[in-house]
């Protein structure tokens, strides 16, 4: 048994080394779509959160809930109702989207949305208001202080936007649904996981799992040293 795992390792290995073609067309689909789910929503999302954190409206407390509570709807749910969506039935079936990879990025919005909305949210509401009023009352520009914030919060916006990532990235309910599944087309990593592993070809899904476990130990490393860098030195 050792020696039969042992040759799936090597295998797996020599699938992302030989740069197989089928391997990083699913990888190339799953990065070109989860990334541009994150360009897309990342910018609106934390101006959401600056809104939620310092402005004042009618139902303000309403919507920070319901984002909160956006945030523990399971993908496969998120992923129904954008099939129902895109359907021939469905409200937005005339654009075609079902089984593509636009569908695939409006699935994703979806679930990364929440996610950078309240972490910037809560971000925002750490820091002291009156770094805001001070910005302001000095003659910045309402542009110019909500620049001056994110880079005092930088690391935690950061924080926000690798959660959120990971989030899209990683899960399988959605892209499954939406996407179909669709070799070289709409197939991800997740989902080619969950299909090569119920079809015992282990090797290919391990590969990709070593995909995902270098990213994350890129990105826990990356924010490691980002927090160094921000902490102040003892004297």
């Amino acid at each position: 048994m050792t020696d039969s795992w042992l040759e799936v390792m090597q295998q797996a290995l020599t699938l992302l080394i030989t740069f197989d073609a089928d391997l990083w067309a699913i990888i190339s689909v799953s990065f070109s779509v989860s990334l541009a789910a994150l360009l897309i929503t990342i910018v609106p999302c934390i101006a959401a959160g600056f809104l939620l954190a310092y402005a004042r409206f009618p139902g303000r407390w309403l919507l920070s809930n319901l984002i909160y509570t956006m945030q523990t709807i399971p993908t496969v749910v998120i992923g129904l109702l954008v099939y129902l969506l895109l359907s021939h039935q469905g409200a937005w079936g005339d654009l075609r989207w079902l089984f593509t990879q636009k569908g695939m990025i409006l699935g994703q919005i979806l679930i990364c949305a929440p996610i950078l909305i309240a972490m910037s949210q809560a971000a925002f509401t750490s820091l002291d208001r009156r770094a805001w009023e001070t910005a302001r009352t000095l003659g910045a520009n309402a542009l110019s202080a909500i620049f001056m914030l994110l880079k005092e919060l930088r690391v935690a916006i950061l924080v926000a936007v690798v959660a959120a990532f990971s989030r899209i990235l990683t899960e399988v309910g959605c892209s499954m649904m939406v996407g179909g599944n669709i070799a070289h087309h709409t197939r991800n990593i997740p989902t080619a996981i969950a299909l090569e592993t119920s079809k015992g070809d282990f090797a290919q899904a391990i590969a990709l799992g070593m995909v995902l476990l270098f990213l994350s130990l890129i990105f826990t490393f990356s924010l490691g040293m980002l927090r160094g860098s921000t902490e102040p030195r003892s004297q």
